[in-house]
């Protein structure tokens, strides 16, 4: 029989009250200063027809930076609403604790429901002092939910100046990603003549938003790979343990290699393909097995076989002939119509394979590129080759995706949100408008900045038509980051060396770690933060 104090205990952890939920809601995080803004340096855009696309915004913000400055703004009441948008990242929730921080009792916040979506139907609802004590520190985006909507239409824009109105609304904060910035920077200038700011908030656990020293990283990213890196490293210390066994592990990443860099300067793995390598290189599908190959044979000659290979997302979509076959089956809707040579690179595939670029497809018709198992295709290839070179081997795959998206957030992105919710507020109550809420400069305990979201837009083509846009932050090869990959891959290749750091920290020593790509491409002198980050 379960005595009735213990039975009780376990009880009371039901609906987020574990141990752990309930002790993080208590930390509390340092506040970088924050009292107004100032003009600083001008960001010239790509693309020059952006002045004529953005008139009111760009003569507004005149592409500037907004730096912090000391002298604070007495500003009226103002109703200020809040949306996520896109897939959720861990720290979002601390977003809206350092907005409602910054508002204090003088402003009123209001959370939009099921992000855009909710947006358009005007579903608002006041954000309470008992959902922030709930909410303070914790994973996930389900204090006010969210969705991918993106609003681009007429009557779409119609629908939000007819809320702004009905809510006497002075602002509205969006935290996305790349495209979800987008959105705000166009909503920025339709809802200019409303006196209605929107502000961005860099949101997105591929970390391909990114502009150089101004936005070192987005959030959501820090979280996101340390979860993977403990998986990895589990795995890591299973196939010395096992010895018979090659990992292979897909990351997420479609469209950058980012998340999978960064995993791998945590956890050292025998080998790590980089998406963007592998474009610029123009490898072939056959290229990349060959290279499989080699560290497998080479590592077997050393009666080693066993390792990891950390594969990205959107892998398939680099390698220089695949890109033309899946072109191909979207132009085509199907195999049928296929010339010769993507014909024959088909029908190599694994049947697997075959069957989901022919049958599955996203809602546009689309093959669905981050559904394919792009580490199968490369096992398949391997083995035969290594059948061939009389090489054993034996091989188990993974993909690592949402796993990410939702832990609670590290002691950096807690940090990083709770800032960049208090700069986001901060912005629309000085009545600042098209700019995304950042910091810079980590490592000395971050400054505030304002960037022009207009400055960000360039013109490409998406689904045939062109589309202004942020363009997504690719891992550069001539970084630190990806450098020092190169410079020690070698090694890790040749015998094990790898790391397994464990489980994501918030107090102890390593709780103040920051992404090692991003200490090495921004020069910094270590990765960790300065403990003072902490209350």
């Amino acid at each position: 029989m379960i005595k009735q104090n213990l039975k009780a205990k376990l009880t009371h952890t039901e609906s987020n009250n574990s141990c752990f939920e309930s002790e993080i809601r208590c930390q509390g995080f340092s506040q970088i200063p924050l009292n107004g803004f100032c003009p600083g340096q001008k960001i010239q855009p790509e693309t020059p027809a952006i002045d004529q696309i953005f008139p009111k915004t760009t003569q507004h913000n005149n592409h500037r930076l907004l730096g912090h400055a000391d002298t604070p703004k007495t500003t009226p009441h103002k109703r200020i609403a809040v949306l996520f948008s896109g897939g959720p990242a861990a720290g979002g929730h601390n977003v809206i604790c350092g907005i409602a921080n910054q508002l204090g009792e003088n402003h009123t916040l209001l959370g939009v429901q099921q992000g855009p979506k909710g947006l358009l139907a005007g579903d608002l609802i006041p954000v309470t002092p008992s959902m922030l004590k709930t909410m303070a520190n914790t994973g996930g985006f389900d204090c006010l939910g969210t969705d991918r909507t993106k609003i681009k239409t007429q009557s779409q824009i119609e629908q939000v100046r007819s809320v702004v109105s009905t809510q006497c609304l002075n602002g509205i904060i969006i935290v996305g990603g790349d495209d979800s910035n987008t959105n705000a920077a166009l909503l920025a200038e339709a809802l200019y003549d409303l006196d209605c700011s929107v502000i961005g908030v860099p949101k997105t656990i591929d970390g391909d938003l990114q502009i150089g020293s101004d936005l070192p990283i987005s959030f959501g990213f820090d979280t996101a790979t340390k979860i993977y890196a403990e998986l990895v490293g589990n795995i890591l210390q299973d196939t010395r343990s096992s010895l018979k066994y090659w990992h292979f592990v897909r990351l997420m990443g479609r469209s950058a290699s980012h998340v999978t860099l960064e995993v791998a300067l945590q956890t050292k793995p025998a080998l790590t393909l980089i998406s963007e390598a592998i474009a610029e290189q123009k490898q072939t599908l056959a290229d990349v097995i060959e290279q499989v190959a080699n560290t497998v044979e080479s590592r077997a000659k050393n009666n080693c076989y066993h390792g990891v290979v950390l594969i990205p997302e959107g892998l398939i979509e680099h390698i220089h002939e695949f890109n033309a076959l899946l072109t191909a089956l979207d132009n085509q809707n199907g195999r049928d119509g296929l010339d010769s040579r993507n014909q024959a690179l088909y029908n190599r595939l694994p049947p697997a394979i075959q069957d989901q670029l022919t049958h599955d497809r996203d809602s546009h018709g689309n093959v669905q590129v981050s559904m394919i198992q792009t580490e199968a295709i490369i096992i398949d290839g391997v083995a035969k080759l290594l059948h061939e070179r009389g090489v054993s081997f034996a091989s188990q795959t993974h993909f690592f995706g949402y796993e990410g998206r939702c832990g609670a957030p590290t002691m950096f992105d807690a940090w990083y949100c709770l800032n960049l919710g208090r700069i986001a507020a901060q912005l629309a109550i000085n009545g600042h408008t098209g700019y995304m809420a950042a910091i810079c400069d980590f490592e000395s305990g971050g400054k505030a900045l304002g960037i022009p979201l207009t400055a960000l837009l360039h013109t490409e083509e998406r689904n045939g038509s062109q589309h202004v846009v942020i363009a997504k932050a690719k891992v550069a090869l001539d970084s630190p980051a990806y450098q020092y990959l190169m410079e020690r891959q070698p090694h890790w290749a040749k015998t094990d060396c790898f790391s397994s750091p464990g489980p994501r920290q918030l107090w102890g020593p390593t709780a103040y770690q920051v992404p090692m790509s991003v200490a090495l491409n921004q020069n910094y002198s270590s990765y960790c933060l300065p403990t003072t980050i902490t209350q």
